[in-house]
């Protein structure tokens, strides 16, 4: 069985960093999603978090290898927490949540991190 990722931040496509080569490497890219919630600049890094409700924008990954989320959850750190969501294509899927709501006006209207 496959497990699905829903990636907002930095770990999208269009980013080159070590773990989005790895991501890439280890999951085939499914397409464009969203989920219900909202992000927040949080650093140069988003942070998700539910509420308030609004669309955040991203992409959602079929992992390979069963090592690939272990090594996600090691580089998103203890800010972030792996939790089940629902993307707008009705599937479930694992999503990093902000350790808490950030303040709102650290609040990306736009629900995009690539197109703030």
């Amino acid at each position: 069985m496959y497990e699905l990722l829903f990636v907002y931040g930095t770990l999208r496509s269009e980013f080159d960093n070590p773990f989005a080569r790895r991501l890439r490497a280890e999951a085939r890219l499914l397409g464009r999603a969203t989920v219900v919630g909202s992000i927040y600049r949080v650093a140069e890094y988003p942070g998700f978090w539910p509420e308030p409700a609004g669309v955040v924008h991203g992409e959602v990954y079929e992992l390979m290898s069963p090592g690939t989320l272990q090594a996600l959850d090691e580089y998103e750190g203890q800010q972030y927490e792996r939790v089940a969501a629902t993307v707008s294509t009705g599937e479930r899927v694992w999503i990093y949540r902000f350790e808490r709501q950030p303040p709102l006006a650290l609040r990306i209207a736009s629900g995009d991190f690539c197109a703030p």
